[in-house]
């Protein structure tokens, strides 16, 4: 049997953007119950940069994140029938920009600069209280905007993007009923990445204070606590991501199931169940990323 390709996606709103090495697909469910959906195709020619380990983490994450302003915008405009309510490229892109300061902010940054106050002279109990906060601050994230009703949908078509892709690499028929039986809970998940991301971060940046000299006023504390963090931020998304793609293909190993544990329950926040109909959308996005003809659904040039 011919191996299968790699998948991914992402939920956007009301739909889903499915990526083969190929294709990327976002497809939506219109208001009026049709969906729509666009495709684009993938460069052949990506650069040598996606193929060195420990780089092509930052690489694809970047690259993840242009084309998710895209196909978010995509989909935001084609859930809303009013014209009026659709969104621009650029009002996307500086929504984006400011929800990742903020997520910086509230993740990185802040953590660091209450735990430094609080244990000016003990980088032990410094370090520790960091980590505590960073963990809680995410978790506690997450779960308060799962109570949104938007954001439980964007939830919802989260697990029907992992339920269609474990259909497909099950080599079952694309249709909704057989994914329906899977679980919701995918260990390539960008849930399962994040929080990699932030146990990374926190022994990297452990090992960091106590290489580093002990800064003696503020701007010090706030240059090495604060700015060398958000620039050690792309080392630390690579090393997360070789992490990562390697405990999603020995997940047959005990220890590499531990290491994935953590991740695989985070989920259990950011994905819910979904029904048929949104795992219809879902099945059209992963059929147009493979390249097949889809019936039910109609693109949007």
């Amino acid at each position: 049997m011919a191996e299968k390709i790699s998948i991914g996606g992402q939920a956007v709103i009301e739909g889903v953007m499915m990526r083969s090495p190929e294709w990327l697909a976002t497809a939506v469910r219109k208001p009026s119950g049709e969906i729509v959906y666009k495709k684009t195709k993938i460069s052949s020619n990506r650069g040598k940069l996606t193929k060195i380990p420990f780089i092509r983490g930052a690489v694809s994450l970047f690259d993840a994140l242009v084309l998710g302003i895209k196909e978010l915008t995509f989909s935001a405009n084609q859930s809303e029938d009013k014209e009026e309510e659709q969104i621009s490229q650029k009002e996307a892109v500086m929504t984006t920009v400011i929800s990742l300061a903020l997520g910086i902010g509230l993740f990185v940054v802040l953590p660091s600069l209450i735990s430094s106050f609080i244990f000016n002279d003990n980088r032990v109990h410094s370090n520790l209280l960091e980590a505590v906060l960073r963990l809680l601050f995410f978790i506690f994230y997450i779960w308060i905007i799962s109570f949104s009703k938007d954001v439980k949908r964007v939830y919802e078509y989260h697990g029907a993007e992992h339920k269609s892709i474990y259909a497909y690499e099950n080599g079952l028929e694309l249709i909704p009923e057989n994914a329906k039986k899977f679980t919701t809970l995918h260990p390539r998940c960008g849930t399962s990445f994040l929080l990699i991301v932030m146990l990374i971060s926190i022994l990297v940046f452990s090992c960091m204070d106590f290489i580093l000299p002990v800064p003696q006023n503020m701007i010090q504390k706030i240059v090495i606590k604060v700015v060398l963090r958000v620039v050690m931020m792309p080392i630390i998304a690579g090393i997360s991501y070789e992490i990562q793609r390697y405990s999603s293909k020995h997940l047959d190993r005990c220890w590499v199931k531990l290491i994935a544990f953590p991740g695989l329950s985070l989920q259990k926040i950011t994905t819910k169940e979904p029904d048929l109909d949104q795992l219809e959308v879902a099945m059209v996005a992963i059929k147009v990323a493979l390249g097949e003809k889809v019936e039910n659904a109609r693109e949007i040039i």
